[in-house]
């Protein structure tokens, strides 16, 4: 069709809208005219169709339907996370136990008493859902919550140092996520930093000799996203407890990820409890609530009862609290904790962590002819064993043995195509490209038939 004709071809925007009835019905009609117009300007920057004015009126109706539909799709839909990081900070970090959506669904969806005292009728505190348990769980004077565990160091070194002086091991001034690193959190807390020691070993006299009138507290930071091997040395929490006490200024611990449970009673490398930091005598202990604790997005702050009265009391706390909805899930998830014989069937985190290497690998086996029958032509597949990581922080020298499944292809573009395909599914699957291949790490898949009704979506060839 020459040009002129096809652009005379083009339909109305009142004629594709009479094809749009299902459209309109479910996106409402102004949203439907601007995606017809949208669709039929770009049509007419390209001239025109090459239909007929029907067929043409047909193809823009669908067209615009494409648009909505993709328009309409959350960013923050369910994904397949195979890249063999169980706690993937990309992706969202912890799933959440049953127990803990429930809650959730439940606070979103009804008034709850939130700040209010049912027993005696007037103005409760946000925090008593939670001060009880972490107090049982933990054995800690008291106890608080803010939105991630950053701002509870912020709010901490705040509330002890604020125009005083943090002595804190040079090994320890980590960076975190997004180039955030300890010293600029120390800053905007208000208190001057005071390194002690080198990068790799520092001794208690360091400590002692940093001590002036002028310090407010000493810091300790688990160095969860890294590890320094050979010639080291550091201070133990209870050492360092005493140093702070004998100069009468607060001990402030870091444990960054946390937990609650001994993780080699489940297979992985030992970490600091939190319970061990609170009896080695930290004033103050912080950790996060979506990493290992297998929770939502949140900081905790435990110690003694003064110091989380004074916490409490500080201006920032109102801006960092938690509303109701992780409230709910916290609630339940550290209420699991008081079942440790079926915390790992209850807690995702802690089960896709524990799980065994025989039984990924006998997935893999049993996935391999499935998906090879799905995947797009050219493309290899093979069960192959491979090393997942536990992520956000926690162990990061230490890998757990599983297994996935290899992609390979003639051209490494095809796998680069492969993995934007994968991406671009309703459910996307995200692995990993590496060594001249896409692994598929089935470590944290749990769902295979939505996994594989995943990949039913994919083009039968790649570009």
């Amino acid at each position: 069709m020459a040009a002129p004709d096809a652009l005379r071809a083009l339909p109305s925007v009142d004629h594709v809208l009479l094809l749009a009835g299902g459209a309109i019905e479910r996106f409402g009609r102004a949203e439907v005219t601007a995606a017809v117009r949208e669709e039929l300007a770009r049509l007419r920057a390209a001239g025109g169709a090459g239909l007929e004015r029907e067929a043409a009126a047909a193809a823009v109706a669908v067209a615009a339907l494409d648009r909505l539909a993709a328009r309409e799709r959350s960013g923050l839909r369910p994904l397949f996370n195979l890249t063999g990081t169980v706690l993937h900070t990309n992706l969202g970090r912890a799933q959440l136990a049953e127990a803990a959506i429930e809650a959730a669904t439940a606070a979103m969806r009804e008034a709850v008493a939130l700040e209010f005292d049912l027993e005696s009728g007037g103005r409760g505190e946000r925090d008593d859902h939670l001060r009880d348990l972490l107090r049982e769980l933990t054995g800690a004077e008291d106890a608080t919550v803010v939105n991630n565990n950053a701002a509870a160091v912020l709010i901490a070194l705040n509330t002890l140092g604020e125009g005083r002086e943090a002595i804190v091991s040079r090994g320890e001034l980590i960076e975190i996520g997004g180039a955030f690193r300890m010293p600029d959190i120390m800053a905007r807390a208000g208190v001057r930093l005071v390194e002690v020691g080198t990068t790799n070993r520092t001794h208690a006299r360091d400590y002692r000799a940093a001590l002036r009138p002028e310090t407010g507290l000493l810091l300790k930071v688990h160095p969860s996203n890294y590890r320094i091997e050979g010639f080291t040395a550091e201070v133990p929490g209870a050492e360092l407890a005493a140093i702070a006490h004998e100069a009468g200024v607060p001990l402030l611990n870091d444990l960054g990820s946390g937990t609650l449970v001994d993780l080699s009673a489940h297979g992985m490398a030992r970490e600091p409890t939190v319970s061990e930091a609170v009896a080695e005598g930290a004033d103050l202990v912080t950790f996060s609530g979506d990493k290992l604790l297998g929770g939502p997005q949140a900081g905790f702050i435990l110690g003694r009862r003064d110091l989380i009265a004074a916490i409490n009391r500080n201006p920032m706390k109102r801006a960092l609290r938690v509303d109701k909805i992780r409230l709910a899930a916290l609630e339940a998830t550290l209420k699991l904790y008081r079942d440790p014989a079926r915390l790992v069937d209850r807690l995702p985190t802690l089960r896709l962590l524990a799980r065994p290497e025989p039984a990924i690998a006998a997935q893999a086996r049993r996935l391999l002819p499935e998906v090879a029958r799905r995947l797009p032509g050219g493309i290899a597949v093979a069960a192959a064993p491979c090393r997942s990581q536990i992520g956000s922080g926690a162990l990061p020298l230490d890998t757990l043995p599983s297994h996935g499944l290899r992609l390979t292809a003639p051209a490494g573009r095809m796998l680069e195509a492969l993995a934007t395909a994968l991406r671009a599914l309703p459910r996307p699957v995200i692995g990993r490209l590496r060594d001249g291949a896409l692994l598929l790490d089935l470590r944290c898949l749990e769902d295979e038939a939505g996994f594989l009704a995943s990949l039913d979506g994919l083009p039968h060839g790649l570009a």
